[in-house]
């Protein structure tokens, strides 16, 4: 990955959104503090827009039969940045320069995330830091079959793993497992990789995603496939939540939301989040517990 490509990134979104291609992003928020941790909870005008889209458009987003990756639109695609993933702006984006990070050939979303899969990732993650992230599956908030993992610069109003880090131990050794004290549902935390060498980091996501599977009992099936589950990498550690359902009160959760982000369809689910809170939304959308 190299600076070129992210400056190739600005000037594409630029033009897409001058076109009508890719949508501005307008949001509505409120700051939730639940046991310490502080959550963003907001509502994104593209998600309303992705909704529509959904019921719109025949073949919409949440088609099994829809791909939106093969082939990419091509006002949102970066043009042989990758030899083995198409780079695409997310056109129903959360923040500026939400990206797409998708196969050029399909693949099943819950089959195990690869070695490929992490080196687009830490390229990303090793120039610009920010935050890496994966839905796997429906129940964990993927509305796409076709592998695909996404990425989202660092801001201080965009998702991030910072928020926990304050009861991780500092001193944790690369490739061990750690549980969060303020978490009341299954989850690992791994610490990453120190090094700034995309090759080195992507080996370090890969092993500690192969870790926490396994602390989690995240085995492939008969069909190759992982249950469902949240990846997100950032801020020198790694999260993996098994997931038992998308929508808890008909607010979709996904990996974002375990990065302090809980989006909402419209401003009045803000209120549903304030009643359950933040860790209630995320605890009830995985599985309790057994510390």
């Amino acid at each position: 990955m190299s600076k070129e490509i992210l400056q190739r990134l600005d000037q594409l979104s630029r033009a897409a959104l001058a076109s009508g291609d890719l949508l501005p992003v307008q949001a509505q928020e409120q700051l939730m503090r639940d046991q310490g941790l502080t959550f963003f909870v907001r509502w994104v005008s593209t998600l309303a827009a992705k909704d529509a889209a959904s019921v719109s458009i025949p073949g919409g987003p949440r088609d099994p039969n829809f791909n939106p990756f093969l082939p990419p639109t091509p006002a949102l695609t970066v043009v042989d940045a990758s030899s083995t993933h198409n780079i695409v702006l997310n056109k129903f984006a959360v923040c500026d320069l939400h990206l797409v990070l998708a196969d050029k050939v399909f693949s099943e979303q819950l089959s195990p995330l690869r070695d490929i899969d992490f080196r687009i990732l830490a390229d990303f993650l090793a120039l610009q830091n920010g935050l890496g992230f994966y839905n796997g599956g429906g129940p964990a908030g993927a509305s796409q079959r076709h592998k695909h993992t996404q990425w989202i610069p660092q801001a201080d109003s965009n998702g991030s793993l910072a928020l926990y880090l304050d009861k991780l131990p500092t001193q944790a050794a690369a490739g061990s497992a750690h549980q969060h004290p303020a978490l009341a549902f299954e989850h690992c935390f791994v610490r990453l990789s120190d090094s700034r060498d995309p090759v080195a980091l992507s080996d370090s996501l890969l092993n500690s995603y192969r870790l926490a599977c396994n602390e989690l009992g995240l085995v492939p099936g008969q069909d190759g496939q992982l249950p469902p589950h949240n990846m997100l990498a950032g801020q020198g550690w790694m999260l993996v939540v098994p997931r038992s359902m998308e929508l808890v009160d008909g607010i979709s959760v996904n990996a974002l939301s375990y990065a302090g982000c809980i989006y909402v369809r419209t401003p009045e689910q803000i209120d549903v989040v304030r009643q359950i809170g933040p860790l209630g939304v995320l605890a009830r959308a995985g599985f309790a517990s057994n510390a």
